[in-house]
């Protein structure tokens, strides 16, 4: 019987030969390494033979060198380890794979786990939503938030008609930029004047807040690129070789559409054209208007029906027993993380992006993979990509090009961010604690301390897990309850 397979297989070699397919002869001799050539088989036929059978898997074969080939290949004395590879959960491989099965398993689990957790509840405690959540009588007490929300626009009119006159070289640079400065600083001192002697709710006021930060930005960005685009055109006049006119994008002109434009455009840096996109998908932006209307919804009841309880009756964290402001502050961070994250999407995804669509604006870059921050300071330049881009535009390196260290001018984005932060919070509440200004500096040592365990221990895993405990689980909490028992004390004491 050996004797017959030699020969059997010898003249199988020999009639081979005799019709000349020296591709299939290569591969029958390379047989006991022939990894390569069965990897190439395997690929070239692998769509034929994905759902055939076994035993009649020779018949789904094209006829020809190719099935040759394939059956040499699936013999039982093929070899089926072929090279070194790692488990898909070991640490070398699990972030070279897709892991979306994985993480629709997490969602199905969440949604499972907390809608058992809502309807125990809703058992337990009833309906806690109050029927003035969505719109409340005093809301009407609020026109003198509405009136100066309306006004704001005066400021980027002025601050166009300044650039007209520089345009039109009636004023000079220092002139220029001194109305510039009047005209940003009463933009943000008039909106806090008028918060803080009007009685309003806390809402609108942080919205009034939010839009006068967003205003005073872009008014900042505006005077600070046309400037810019001035020293620009002045040189290449000077001289058509100058290097700084190699680098000038845009030709400095002062249009009344441009900045109508940009103080609506889902950005914080001025110039005078943005990529575009060709049409606006009007259904998707149905679809997007939706699921906000939805998240929306969801954030209300989280705080309605979880946070506002919690917070109510708790003590102020920094004057009760140290365990009990510890168990209120976990115990908080829960539905607090899910606000948070619906803030997020709701914001910076949905609705950035329909205006975008909307503007047709084609640069939709308003955050990165900021949940896979190793470091605090990658964490603030991939969550808010368009004050990032303002802070790098218009105060890092500036500061870098006048001499500043580089360490000073990281400070001194953490402080102007605090600054806003504090007001966007305290001139609502009309509490003036620092709690939010405090939190922001505090990320200035996290920046160092983070980026020394990265260095150190070269897992991206420690900085992250450090972020996401600081940030979300004691961070936010802790000044929530800060910020809600301090204003309760002041109503406490007007009443």
């Amino acid at each position: 019987m050996p004797h017959s397979a030699a020969a059997t297989e010898t003249t199988t070699a020999s009639s081979l030969d005799n019709n000349h397919n020296s591709d299939i002869n290569f591969s029958i001799r390379r047989r006991p390494g022939a990894a390569s050539a069965n990897d190439d088989v395997l690929k070239k036929n692998g769509e034929i033979f994905k759902g055939a059978e076994s035993d009649r898997m020779d018949a789904t074969v094209k006829e020809g060198d190719d099935a040759v080939a394939f059956e040499y290949a699936y013999r039982p004395s093929s070899p089926a380890h072929r090279r070194v590879k790692e488990s898909p959960l070991s640490s070398d491989a699990i972030f070279k794979q897709s892991h979306a099965g994985l993480f629709n398993l997490c969602i199905v689990i969440l949604v499972a786990v907390n809608s058992r957790l809502i309807i125990e509840n809703l058992m337990k405690y009833g309906w806690l939503i109050r029927g003035n959540f969505w719109f409340s009588s005093r809301s009407l007490r609020d026109w003198p938030l509405m009136l100066c929300c309306l006004s704001l626009l005066v400021f980027p009119l002025a601050a166009y008609v300044v650039e007209k006159l520089a345009q039109w070289k009636r004023m000079s640079e220092p002139v220029v930029v001194f109305f510039h400065i009047i005209i940003t600083t009463t933009s943000v001192l008039y909106p806090v004047f008028v918060i803080l002697r009007c009685d309003s709710a806390v809402l609108s006021g942080v919205t009034l807040m939010l839009l006068t930060c967003v205003v005073w930005l872009k008014l900042v960005s505006y005077a600070h690129t046309n400037h810019d685009l001035r020293s620009l055109a002045q040189s290449t006049d000077k001289s058509d070789a100058s290097p700084s006119s190699l680098i000038m994008e845009y030709n400095y002109d002062v249009s009344f559409r441009s900045l109508a434009y940009f103080m609506v455009a889902p950005t914080l840096c001025y110039q005078p054209s943005y990529p575009r996109s060709e049409c606006i998908r009007k259904g998707w932006v149905a679809r997007q208007v939706l699921k906000l209307i939805i998240f929306t919804g969801v954030m209300g009841f989280i705080v309605e029906q979880y946070i506002n309880p919690l917070v109510r009756n708790s003590q102020h964290p920094l004057k009760g027993d140290l365990l009990y402001a510890i168990e209120r502050i976990l115990k908080l961070s829960v539905p607090n993380l899910y606000v948070w994250l619906c803030m997020f999407y709701c914001l910076f995804h949905l609705w950035l992006n329909i205006l975008a669509e909307l503007l047709r604006f084609g640069d939709r870059e308003f955050y990165k993979d900021w949940w896979n921050a190793q470091t605090t300071d990658g964490y603030w330049r991939m969550w808010n990509m368009p004050v990032h881009k303002w802070m790098v535009r218009h105060l890092y390196f500036p500061c870098l090009r006048n001499g500043i260290p580089k360490g000073f001018a990281i400070v001194l984005v953490f402080f102007v961010s605090a600054i806003f932060h504090e007001l966007c919070i305290a001139v609502p509440c009309h509490i003036f604690k620092l709690w939010a200004f405090i939190g922001i500096m505090s990320q200035v040592p996290l920046v160092f301390i983070t980026n020394y365990l990265q260095k150190k221990f070269q897992n991206s895993m420690v900085g992250n897990m450090i972020f996401w405990f600081i940030f979300s689980i004691l961070g936010q909490p802790m000044c929530l309850l800060l910020y809600y028992h301090d204003v309760m004390n002041r109503k406490g004491r007007m009443d």
